[in-house]
């Protein structure tokens, strides 16, 4: 089948504020006592909030309630809001994204985020794309956060599109998983780029073509 739209997760796709997360997680973690390093953050990539919390203390050295891991993932988005303010702008947009978007419009292909972020609204404002797209799913959607499909689906209904004409971009594995399980096609980018579960991979959006791109499958 023809894709008649593309799916795109946020962050490590379209914009990356990966340092951002990082810095706020570490922040986080130091306060707690708990060891965190940089691969304990790739492991974050792509899953919800709560789901981070949770790789995170098993670190820890005592027993957290709900109540208190529901506070840390609170405190740590406070962290990451205040290291956003002032450091994210339109030129942080990836190589690559701007012609790929323009490209999907003058061919009447639909777009999408499918994002497990909370936080999208935000970042898609900062960056001057929050009317860029024609639909939107995220985090604030979503009750199963990658690698469940739920988010890609949601985005696929409000598209108007069957799932089997979708393409979905992502650049994490719980992605590359997730898009596969709604029955879509994938383009691994990124981190992603070597996940051979794809159906096809790229380094980021500037080494596709518009034509690449709806040639996938």
């Amino acid at each position: 089948m023809a894709i008649e739209a593309v799916i795109f997760d946020l962050d490590g796709v379209i914009v990356s504020t990966d340092e951002q997360h990082y810095q706020a997680w570490q922040r986080m973690a130091d306060e707690e006592g708990i060891y965190f390093d940089h691969e304990i953050n790739h492991r974050l990539r792509g899953v919800s909030r709560m789901d981070c919390v949770e790789i995170i203390l098993e670190r820890a050295s005592r027993a957290y309630s709900e109540e208190q891991k529901q506070a840390m993932a609170t405190r740590k988005n406070g962290y990451y809001r205040e290291l956003l303010d002032g450091n994210l702008a339109p030129e942080h947009i990836l190589p690559g994204v701007m012609g790929i978007l323009e490209g999907l419009r003058e061919r009447g292909v639909k777009s999408a985020i499918g994002s497990s972020s909370r936080n999208s609204p935000v970042i898609l404002e900062r960056i001057g794309l929050a009317d860029a797209f024609d639909a939107t799913a995220d985090g604030n959607d979503i009750s199963r956060s990658k690698p469940d499909p739920e988010v890609f689906l949601i985005a696929a209904e409000r598209l108007g599109v069957a799932p089997e004409c979708c393409l979905v971009v992502e650049d994490a594995r719980a992605g590359v998983e997730a898009g596969l399980a709604g029955g879509m096609l994938v383009l691994g980018v990124g981190d992603a780029e070597g996940d051979e579960r794809a159906h096809a991979n790229a380094s980021d959006l500037s080494a596709m073509s518009v034509d690449a791109l709806l040639a996938i499958g």
